[in-house]
């Protein structure tokens, strides 16, 4: 084997480095999001739609009251300022509240009935079609434009104001 075959056949491997693979780049030049990025964007996603199922669990007739207790704990701990670890506290303050809508959803998930959960689930994923069709609308891109153009403008003449001071 010559060394050029040595040579595609590590670039052909190189996709897939130490267990986290990458997809190969496009045609066009994009470059494509590597698989761990993705990952995480699924499991934030599934974390989002489970803390809907809770919400939704929550609202409907025939839950336990013992289940509506569960998703009330769980939510009062996620927005109440008073938390074990705070949420300043760069890594481990998010964690603690992973952790929590973790746990809270898996013991709803036993408490509830199945057939309450499935409805529940479905529903979430209906409000979540929604949501994204709302989100594609032509004023929702304009506004959030018209918004980071705001933000950029004002941190820019933020910026001149320090550096006018500074400089003075």
């Amino acid at each position: 084997m010559d060394e050029k075959e040595t040579m595609e056949g590590n670039s052909a491997s190189s996709a897939n480095i130490s267990g986290l693979s990458v997809a190969e780049p496009t045609s066009e030049g994009v470059r494509p999001e590597p698989v761990f990025a993705r990952s995480l964007k699924r499991q934030a996603q599934r974390l989002q739609r489970e803390a809907h199922v809770c919400y939704f669990v929550f609202k409907h007739p025939r839950t336990r009251w013992y289940a509506k207790v569960v998703a009330v704990c769980v939510a009062a701990y996620l927005f109440s300022p008073i938390q074990l670890i705070p949420n300043y506290i760069p890594v481990i303050g998010v964690l603690d509240d992973l952790l929590v809508v973790f746990l809270g959803a898996w013991l709803l998930q036993r408490i509830t009935p199945a057939d309450v959960l499935t409805e529940c689930r479905e529903l979430a994923n209906a409000a979540d079609a929604r949501r994204k069709e709302k989100i594609r609308s032509g004023t929702a891109v304009v506004a959030s434009v018209a918004i980071a153009t705001i933000w950029l403008l004002a941190a820019i003449a933020a910026s001149a104001l320090i550096a006018a001071y500074l400089y003075r």
